[in-house]
């Protein structure tokens, strides 16, 4: 007997075909076989549209005996999805090469996937915009985070091609300061593992480990979870920042989806609500520390050397002590830098470059406050350094025109305590002993305020109006670069509010415009996100065995140069990040540029430069 229709489309779909599913009862309905299926398992179907991989989720078929009187009931989910056959082509099942419903009827006879997607062919551009609209009706950023995630790991292409077509929208979904949430919640909402998790457990094995991972990264993102965004140590709860940072090389760096690698070095953690927590999915045991971390960090390095010698390894959030020391340990002998150190200081000497230019200050006259004084302070502090001396100054003058902030206050010699090693380099030497925030503005008379502090808000209404009291008329620069959002040193909104909008701002993490007295004014966003994925991709094009210093500023005058004179009269210190990918391809020839005439490129420059780059970046498409 031949029956034409079974469960949902979304399952096993039959158009102008049948299904043989054996005899009908006595009442005329159907009833399984019953021996050839007995002890057997379907899979089924979660994203028919999308192509979601049949294995993904099974339902058992219950045993029935001979006498079986009517087809059994089915499961809640078997009713939602419905079912397929046993047997099925695996290309379903890897994201990487899944088309879903935009596979062809030629694809689909030829891969044996012929009746198990809807009928119609689809565009990628349907697909696109039906996984918007979905996302748009999601109710928070983070169960829109959710969706996004599930799909990545149905359809990759798909997903990078969403994030290209809406990217301004999205970012803020897949990074800062969604991400911050995600990895927060990260037991409670996993589904899915992403890239690796070395632990303490395995130390010893990291090298025959790293033969689990089946394809070839170019690119490695790296934490201990020890210091996530402003939010703490959150242990394997971390590995949301490596996967974004990912989505991030590929949209505006060029990466393709397959080369990239997230990694979560699980060392513990010593917070202990996450011990606590049941959905914890880390180790349960205090953060090693110490020779014990470095031993760890040390075996790492060179597994990943041993198996991928040319994989460039980004650092990401180390707690202060290890991000600087691991910095200065491997920067010489591994393809490796840290982002929150360099990244940071990188993009802000951007936004600090085109700051002075619509200040009309030189940057050899300016003066700085940064309120913090960690790894990504001292690094900015380094790199505003470097900008200044490429502006004529020594070394000497240009630190003399930093003025580092602690939790103590601004950091001299002469106030008695002790100073670790990275805030004596920047520790002033007059006898002056000044604690709150606003004093110390009214004594440097700063063109430019910095927080990097790691926690908000912090420049209060009384802080700013004595900032702007003491710019000699000029607008001074606002950046609460601390993310995400409620760790900013001060929101938008009280920026322009407290300034009465005299005043240059830009963010680590996305503000709305706001209106003030009838003027609208638009925020820049200061994110790492303009440096590292260009960055990244101009490494690995040029070859060289290192990430220097050089490598970095050219990148941010690439970001700075980016700006029109039209949009700094405007106020907007950087670009839109629209043009996300456009900066990538400015930043990777800048950065090759850099590497050749450092004498560190081991490949030369191509005839045309722009078309090399342009074909090397990855575009979604089938």
């Amino acid at each position: 007997m031949m029956v034409h229709c079974l469960g949902r489309s979304s399952g096993l779909c039959i158009s102008r075909f049948t299904l043989h599913l054996g005899h009908l009862t006595s009442n005329g309905r159907p009833c399984l076989p019953p021996r050839p299926l007995r002890g057997r398992r379907c899979s089924v179907s979660t994203f028919a549209a999308l192509g979601k991989p049949p294995s993904a989720t099974e339902a058992s078929v219950k045993q029935l005996p001979d006498s079986a009187p009517v087809l059994r009931d089915f499961s809640p989910s078997e009713r939602l999805f419905g079912l397929t056959r046993e047997k099925h082509s695996k290309v379903m099942q890897d994201a990487f090469n899944n088309k879903g419903s935009a596979f062809s009827r030629e694809e689909r006879h030829n891969l044996k996937v012929a009746g198990l997607l809807p009928p119609a062919v689809e565009t990628l551009d349907i697909q696109v915009e039906r996984v918007i609209r979905l996302i748009r009706k999601e109710g928070t950023p983070l169960q829109k985070y959710q969706m996004l995630d599930r799909i990545y790991h149905v359809n990759v292409t798909l997903f990078y091609k969403v994030l290209a077509t809406h990217l301004v929208e999205l970012l803020p979904i897949i990074y800062t300061p969604t991400v911050g949430q995600a990895c927060q919640e990260y037991g409670s909402i996993f589904e899915s593992s992403k890239g690796m998790y070395l632990s303490a457990n395995d130390k010893g094995n990291f090298r025959s480990l790293l033969d689990n991972w089946l394809k070839e990264p170019e690119i490695i993102v790296v934490t201990d979870g020890g210091r996530i965004l402003g939010l703490g140590d959150l242990g394997a709860g971390g590995m949301g920042i490596p996967v974004g940072k990912l989505h991030l090389y590929v949209s505006g760096g060029g990466f393709r989806p397959e080369n990239t690698l997230p990694i979560v070095l699980d060392c513990g953690t010593d917070t202990a609500s996450l011990i606590d927590d049941p959905f914890y999915l880390g180790l349960r045991q205090p953060r090693l520390k110490g020779s014990a971390h470095c031993e760890l960090v040390d075996e790492f390095m060179e597994a990943v050397k041993d198996k991928w010698p040319k994989c460039i390894i980004q650092f990401e959030d180390f707690q202060t002590e290890y991000a600087l020391k691991y910095l200065s340990r491997y920067r010489k002998d591994f393809i490796h830098f840290n982002d929150d150190v360099q990244g940071t200081a990188a993009v802000v000497t951007a936004g600090f470059v085109n700051g002075m230019k619509a200040q009309t200050t030189r940057i050899t006259d300016a003066r700085i406050v940064m309120f913090g004084a960690g790894s990504s302070a001292v690094g900015v502090a380094s790199f505003l350094m470097k900008a200044m001396i490429h502006e004529g100054l020594s070394e000497a003058e240009a630190r003399k025109r930093i003025y580092m902030v602690d939790t103590k206050g601004l950091i001299t010699k002469s106030r008695g305590d002790k100073l670790n090693e990275w805030k004596i380099q920047f520790a002033r030497e007059e006898e002056v002993n000044l604690k709150e925030l606003k004093d110390i503005i009214a004594y440097v008379k700063p063109h430019a305020l910095l927080g990097l502090s790691g926690f908000g808000p912090a420049f209060s209404r009384e802080v700013l109006e004595t900032l702007v009291a003491n710019c000699e008329g000029r607008k001074p620069l606002v950046f609460p670069l601390s993310n995400p959002t409620p760790k900013a040193e001060v929101t938008f909104q009280n920026a322009v509010e407290y300034t009465k909008g005299h005043l240059l701002f830009a963010a680590g993490s996305p503000f709305d415009p706001v209106q003030h007295e009838g003027t609208t004014f638009t925020p820049s966003q200061c994110n790492n996100m303009f440096i590292f994925p260009g960055l990244g991709m101009g490494v690995k094009l040029s070859g060289s065995p290192e990430v220097t210093d050089e490598m970095l500023l050219a990148s941010a005058y690439t970001v700075a140069n980016y700006v029109t004179e039209c949009q700094l009269m405007e106020g907007r210190l950087y670009p839109s990040l629209e043009h996300l990918k456009d900066i990538g391809k400015h930043i990777a020839k800048a950065v090759w540029q850099k590497a050749v005439e450092q004498g560190l490129a081991t490949n030369p420059l191509p005839e045309d430069l722009n078309e090399f780059v342009d074909k090397a970046f990855y575009c979604p498409t089938y």
